[in-house]
């Protein structure tokens, strides 16, 4: 019972839409009718500013994190507290891009995935950051910093896993394969972007939408 428990506040937490109401603070009614129209950081960042995205990258990653937390302190009654923590994690990282209350239409997952896995892998979700944000820095792509950053997540457990430099559960390497497929997925918007040439490159000194005022 507890076991379940922790997975639905782990996919409940992963569906609050953090960029939605942040954007609101900021004056912005609806932020999926601005930008790109997602509810994630990128396009907060862009539609209300760098604070607004500041904030919600560190709540979108928070609730990964506090997804697993949670997960440690109530799961265990039937499954490992590791498997109920992994589970309820993937669940959160699933509420964000499935979340019930925008009828299944979130956001991409990235920043709620790196909690879970900072939470969870931290040395393999440090060395995807790394690859993030280097890929970012060189091209100015979110996206593809995005899908190479989760790529080498997977490749990062993979390859720890068959050196045997660290122990990593086989579970593992197929949850970040499929958390890998599940980012790319988000992203095939953008794929057909990058590959059309036309998707936007980010700007850290992007200007909040006219609408947008500071409430907070």
């Amino acid at each position: 019972m507890y076991d379940a428990l922790a997975v639905l506040v782990g996919y409940l937490l992963g569906s609050i839409p953090f960029g939605y109401l942040t954007a609101r603070l900021y004056g912005i009614d609806d932020i999926r009718k601005h930008g790109s129209g997602n509810i994630g950081a990128t396009n907060a960042w862009r539609v209300a500013g760098p604070s607004a995205g500041i904030l919600v990258t560190v709540c979108d990653v928070g609730k990964g994190v506090l997804a697993v937390v949670v997960a440690s302190r109530i799961g265990g009654d039937v499954l490992a507290v590791d498997y109920v923590k992994l589970i309820a994690g993937m669940a959160a990282i699933v509420g964000h891009l499935f979340p019930v209350s925008f009828l299944f239409r979130g956001g991409k997952g990235v920043n709620t995935a790196l909690g879970v896995m900072l939470t969870l892998l931290p040395i393999q979700a440090l060395i995807a950051l790394g690859v993030f944000i280097m890929t970012v820095a060189l091209s100015k792509y979110i996206s593809l910093g995005s899908i190479l950053g989760a790529s080498a997540f997977f490749l990062g457990v993979l390859i720890t896993r068959l050196t045997g430099l660290s122990e990593v559960h086989p579970v593992y390497v197929i949850t970040t394969f499929i958390l890998a497929l599940l980012i790319i997925y988000a992203h095939r918007s953008n794929i057909k972007r990058l590959l059309a040439g036309n998707e936007n490159r980010f700007n850290f000194s992007s200007k909040k939408h006219p609408k947008a005022e500071s409430r907070v």
